[in-house]
């Protein structure tokens, strides 16, 4: 090879590991707690279809996150378990109104210990003494806890039941407390009751007056907003949503 030829190929490859790094990204996706199976699966096969890009991400309840990135937090994507949480990051600027996209679906279920002998036919059972203690997510900053107030306000429970309520920080942790025994019983969602098969078992699913839709969107000060989108749409593609339904979420 002369001299010449083995220049002209390593411009070459300068010039690609230029472009490589050029489209080389990293960005922080925020999501709610119950979506941290199906999205680290779903960050894994992003990077593997997208070279040199970086998926970051960050789990909590909804309104945890909403927090974090009002107070400055870097975010380039939120993923919220509710309407409400994306509205107020609407409002509060820091998602473009018609940045939102609904991505997939869930369901509210009453969860118990797989080796539980109590009868849950209904929620009235709930106030049974059997039961002294019901997880519940924290209904000021978890969606499942919004749900599940609604819920039992409906079926006006919410106040007798409220002496047995165990309050958690996002949903995973109520699904842990009954997982481990340390409640009763305990409201989660459909993907969560999936996940922890054979630790924990659907008593009865909970009827609510709507369906619970999760919203996606690129914030407003992602560091790189094509980036960023093209995560959303990733999510929304059929390879991200066979993930998604492995983990027991609905198509929205």
């Amino acid at each position: 090879m002369s001299v010449s030829t083995a220049r002209r190929l390593l411009a070459v490859a300068l010039l690609c590991a230029a472009g490589v790094a050029a489209h080389a990204a990293e960005i922080t996706v925020s999501a709610a707690a119950s979506l941290t199976d199906a999205f680290k699966d779903i960050a894994q096969g992003y990077e593997a279809a997208h070279p040199g890009s970086k998926v970051l991400l960050n789990f909590a309840a909804s309104g945890a996150l909403l927090q974090q990135m009002a107070k400055g937090a870097p975010v380039d994507v939120f993923a919220s378990a509710d309407q409400e949480t994306m509205d107020a990051a609407v409002k509060q600027q820091l998602v473009a109104p018609n940045a939102r996209v609904n991505f997939v679906r869930n369901t509210l279920v009453l969860v118990v210990p797989a080796d539980s002998t109590l009868r849950l036919a209904s929620l009235a059972d709930l106030r049974q003494p059997a039961l002294t203690r019901l997880a519940v997510g924290n209904p000021a900053s978890v969606p499942a806890g919004r749900y599940t107030r609604d819920a039992l306000e409906a079926a006006k429970l919410w106040q007798p039941l409220a002496p047995k309520m165990i309050m958690t920080q996002n949903v995973r942790q109520a699904l842990d407390y009954v997982a481990r025994g340390e409640t009763g019983a305990g409201f989660v969602y459909g993907s969560d009751a999936a996940a922890f098969k054979g630790k924990v078992k659907v008593a009865l699913g909970v009827p609510l007056a709507g369906a619970i839709r999760y919203p996606i969107a690129a914030t407003a000060g992602a560091r790189d907003a094509a980036e960023a989108r093209r995560f959303v749409a990733w999510v929304q593609a059929p390879a991200a949503q066979a993930v998604l339904a492995r983990y027991g979420f609905l198509k929205p």
